[in-house]
């Protein structure tokens, strides 16, 4: 019974994909002039590349964020079922911090974390 519900969910969420892209490129139109397809930035037209690098620091902090940020729902997830996991659970969470942290600590020691 449950396979034939996730597979039904999974064709659901496929075919509102689908279907979502299909009706948007159906009903919206392209861009009729040059001017249209210029990005829109507060009104005024924009003062510089579109097309220019970023650095790579911002890079390092944005995937240290998201890396984080994931660690931050599993933990949320842990302490919703820690009182079925017992002590096994609390060792493996000790585990899992110290981890997060040799690798916050180690992105700071390199100075991933620096702005200057």
């Amino acid at each position: 019974m449950t396979t034939l519900a996730v597979i039904i969910f999974m064709t659901l969420a496929a075919g509102s994909a689908i279907a979502i892209v299909a009706i948007s490129r159906v009903l919206g139109g392209k861009p009729l002039t040059a001017a249209k397809d210029v990005p829109y930035e507060c009104g005024m037209p924009p003062e510089e590349n579109p097309h220019t690098l970023f650095s790579v620091r911002f890079y390092k902090v944005a995937l240290l964020f998201v890396v984080f940020d994931i660690e931050i729902v599993f933990l949320y997830l842990w302490a919703s079922i820690v009182r079925d996991l017992g002590l096994f659970g609390l060792v493996e969470i000790f585990v899992f911090i110290a981890i997060l942290l040799a690798a916050f600590f180690f992105a700071w020691w390199k100075g991933d974390l620096n702005w200057e």
